[in-house]
């Protein structure tokens, strides 16, 4: 089992790109409370170490090339932020077979064929992560985010 701060990272990461991804192109500000819930500064202004581990979170994901934002407010969200192009590709792009079959949910088992374009949907990796996020299962949530983020870029 992993520890508990990268469970939460997966999970913060993958509500952050699904935001963007469903905004995609504006600009749109990300919360840090609409990600991991409200946090009530101390009696010092200080958020607690979760609203900061998802803050953090959010900065990783911009200085990792995923996303890209025009400033900070405060340690509350960033401002104008929007997927970079790579996160774009990787996101709408279709993940390998095997981890569609492995990590697709009840809702995707059907019996009829489907188009090709829906089936093309249903197979790419935002729909898995989404598919992940529904689930509530840490560990495949983290599985769909690895999938995402640390796979090869894929090829076109």
């Amino acid at each position: 089992m992993a520890d508990i701060h990268v469970e939460e990272f997966y999970k913060d990461a993958a509500i952050a790109l699904t935001q963007l991804y469903s905004a995609f192109p504006r600009r749109v500000n990300l919360f840090v409370e609409d990600i991991a819930g409200p946090d009530e500064p101390d009696e010092f202004g200080l958020h607690s170490k979760r609203h900061m581990a998802c803050f953090g979170a959010l900065l990783w994901l911009a200085e990792e090339g995923f996303l890209r934002y025009v400033d900070t407010i405060r340690q509350e969200a960033l401002d104008q932020a929007v997927l970079s192009k790579e996160a774009f590709i990787r996101l709408s792009s279709p993940a390998p077979e095997a981890l569609v079959d492995e990590l697709k949910g009840p809702e995707d088992d059907t019996e009829t064929p489907l188009p090709p374009s829906l089936r093309e949907d249903l197979s790419s990796h935002i729909h898995l992560v989404r598919t992940a996020l529904k689930s509530r299962h840490s560990v495949r949530i983290g599985h769909a985010l690895r999938a995402t983020l640390f796979a090869d870029r894929p090829s076109h």
